[in-house]
């Protein structure tokens, strides 16, 4: 058995950072660099690229809501087609960059409040997928498992992959738990690790009030902003391995 390891990198933006990118890519798989919509700038940007190619990491687009201060995890009310043009251009200034960096981009993934709503609102999610379409290098889609942009990649039978969340809670309909209520974070490596295994075993996620549910994944998302992010991808990685179990990317070099 073999999965992918991603994570949110690149969200540092001028003198402020956020997360130890470095440190990560030697852990990860695949990165989600963010692309200056929730987070980032041309110079980080570079270098999170540089990094990670220099790693041998697959490469993925993070574009988010333009909106610095809440993260990108608040939702901007939007037409699904004013999304897609706002993907495109965070997307295409990305591999902008890769060019200058020696890069290559490979898939695109939805940032927080935008990969949330991308989730559960089908017209969102149609609008992502024809903008990841009608960008250059046939990108992929990573999306979390069973949700309706997964559902709409698949419809135009354009690449797609499934992702659960090691330090995420689960509802019962296969959403994440809205940071804002209990459950939402598992801040615990080991306690994460162990659920992991147990899915990978299984198929079957648990989640709050409720029985665990079937869901599939070819990624594991560990996020990077936080002080025991790093940690935590270490202790997945040992304990997948532990485990028999092989951490490759999910797009091939």
């Amino acid at each position: 058995m073999k999965i992918d390891l991603n994570s949110d990198l690149g969200e540092s933006f001028g003198p402020w950072t956020m997360g130890d990118d470095a440190a990560m890519l030697d852990v990860v798989t695949s990165a989600n660099i963010a692309c200056g919509g929730h987070a980032s700038d041309p110079e980080t940007m570079f270098t999170t690229l540089r990094l990670a190619a220099e790693r041998g990491v697959i490469i993925g687009a993070h574009p988010g809501y333009a909106d610095r201060e809440g993260f990108g995890r608040r939702v901007i009310p939007m037409h699904p087609d004013e999304i897609g043009r706002m993907v495109a251009a965070q997307v295409g200034a990305l591999q902008g960059i890769a060019a200058l960096a020696g890069a290559e981009v490979r898939y695109v993934k939805p940032h927080g409040a935008l990969g949330n709503l991308a989730a559960a609102d089908p017209a969102v999610a149609r609008a992502i997928v024809a903008a990841v379409a009608a960008l250059p290098g046939r990108l992929a889609v990573l999306a979390i498992s069973g949700t309706d942009l997964e559902l709409a990649t698949r419809a135009t039978g354009a690449e797609v992959y499934s992702e659960i969340f090691a330090d995420r809670g689960y509802l019962p309909n296969g959403r994440l738990v809205p940071r804002s209520q209990p459950g939402a974070m598992l801040h615990d490596a080991s306690e994460a690790a162990e659920r992991l295994v147990r899915f990978l075993e299984d198929g079957r996620m648990p989640v709050v009030g409720g029985d665990p549910i079937p869901l599939a994944a070819q990624s594991i998302c560990v996020h990077g902003d936080s002080p025991g992010a790093v940690a935590m991808a270490k202790e997945i990685r040992t304990r997948l391995s532990a485990a028999g179990i092989g951490v490759e990317p999910f797009l091939k070099p």
